[in-house]
């Protein structure tokens, strides 16, 4: 259950209209030096310095952030799917999908609530979806039409549905150390013939065993 500022609170109670924006926050590697950066966009008419969770960030407005999909809210695991809709002329939106590899990159979503009467913060915005990038497509428009860039995110228990065979390959082993060896020859294993005993172990694929004989041996004192 998600617990709001009392000031938060009181403003919902007055019934008197909410005064919030929607912040992003993507977190990506950089096409030109591999190193992960973070951009914020949000729904306000101008650039904002909000501090979350003790960590002081800078969220890009006038008109980044385009529209988005009703948030709400599901109770378990299930792959929660959220659209949002960006200017994609703004230059730091060209940063963030050209600039940036966004693909599966991390990205959260907060909640910030205003004073109506002054615009002052009235608490530390809330996060309201944590997740990561799955889509995006940017779409250049007629004459006359508007540049938009559209970006599908994903909840984070996606990923819960990512197979684990990858991490059991050879190849996964030795890039997480270069002198694991146990798998090394897992991909020919099945083809190998082996003898145990008297019973030679079939093919995979033949579904039988052939026995083979072994030699009988001479006991010298007959």
């Amino acid at each position: 259950m998600r617990t709001f500022d009392p000031a938060v609170l009181a403003q919902f109670a007055a019934r008197e209209g909410i005064a919030a924006g929607l912040l992003v926050w993507i977190e990506a590697k950089n096409r030109e030096t591999s190193e992960l950066e973070a951009i914020g966009l949000w729904t306000g008419v101008d650039h904002f310095e909000f501090s979350i969770g003790g960590q002081s960030r800078t969220y890009y407005g006038a008109g980044t952030l385009l529209r988005t999909d009703p948030l709400d809210s599901v109770v378990g695991l299930s792959v929660r799917s959220q659209t949002l809709v960006f200017s994609s002329i703004a230059p730091e939106v060209q940063q963030a999908l050209r600039g940036y590899d966004p693909r599966l990159a991390p990205a959260e979503m907060h909640m910030a609530y205003f004073d109506k009467m002054t615009g002052n913060l009235l608490a530390e915005p809330m996060r309201v979806f944590k997740g990561l990038v799955n889509t995006v497509e940017i779409v250049t428009p007629a004459a006359g039409g508007a540049a938009e860039a559209t970006v599908e995110l994903l909840s984070a228990s996606y990923r819960l549905t990512k197979s684990l065979a990858v991490k059991k390959s050879d190849q996964s082993l030795l890039a997480r150390s270069p002198t694991d060896k146990f798998r090394q020859y897992t991909a020919v294993a099945g083809s190998i013939e082996t003898i145990w005993g008297g019973l030679k172990a079939a093919k995979p694929g033949t579904g039988s065993e052939e026995k083979e004989e072994t030699p009988r041996r001479e006991d010298p004192g007959r």
